[in-house]
């Protein structure tokens, strides 16, 4: 059985508890020194490709992997989340400032969920707000979503009432694909932001390690 994911009907939450399938350092099974979330068998999202929107500038292909000797962080999320996406992000922003010059190696991919209103020029500015670098994900084509929502164990629904208000939900959960596509760890939201800022130090060790071996 997978990780349990929850969806608000105002902006994204997780189960943050492990389940089969999964292991988390709180287990205590010795299986990981790791926060978050592992699974027994890692997401492959190397396959995932979505254009990266920049204001004034012509899209281009973005494939869900990271630089070599780096990690990268993708979340699900959009703009006029009231809670969940600017939690997340805040804490992302106090993350990479703990991890000093290793953050340099931390990059971050948002995919909107409501790319009807989140257009490149409102996304770059939106994120700009809480880091400097970043990539800017976004497609109005449904199955082209729904295909790497799948692939990351995402899902979001948008829907508009009688009355015009648009209403968004969304998984909260923030994810660290290597260079190969594996995603490594997935923090539910609500994981506290030293338990992140814990598993990216040993994530980084990991590489290092394995680069020099």
């Amino acid at each position: 059985m997978l990780p349990v994911v929850l969806l608000a009907g105002a902006c994204g939450s997780d189960d943050a508890t492990g389940s089969a399938g999964t292991a988390t350092a709180e287990e205590g099974d010795g299986a990981t020194d790791l926060v978050g979330v592992v699974r027994d068998d890692p997401l492959d999202v190397s396959t995932v490709t979505l254009p990266e929107e920049a204001p004034g500038e012509a899209p281009t292909l973005f494939t869900t992997t990271a630089a070599p000797g780096e990690l990268l962080l993708v979340y699900f999320g959009y703009t006029s989340c009231p809670d969940v996406c600017p939690t997340t992000l805040s804490d992302v922003k106090a993350v990479l400032a703990d991890l000093g010059d290793d953050a340099d190696r931390i990059d971050l991919a948002m995919v909107t969920v409501d790319p009807e209103r989140d257009t490149a020029e409102v996304l770059d500015g939106y994120l700009d707000h809480f880091l400097d670098r970043y990539h800017v994900l976004r497609t109005t084509d449904t199955a082209q979503l729904d295909a790497a929502e799948t692939a990351f164990g995402a899902s979001s629904s948008v829907t508009t009432g009688a009355d015009g208000r648009v209403e968004v939900s969304h998984t909260g959960t923030l994810y660290a694909v290597d260079d190969t596509g594996t995603v490594l760890v997935e923090w539910p939201f609500g994981t506290p932001r030293d338990a992140v800022a814990n598993d990216l130090a040993i994530l980084l060790e990991r590489l290092d390690a394995a680069a020099g071996a």
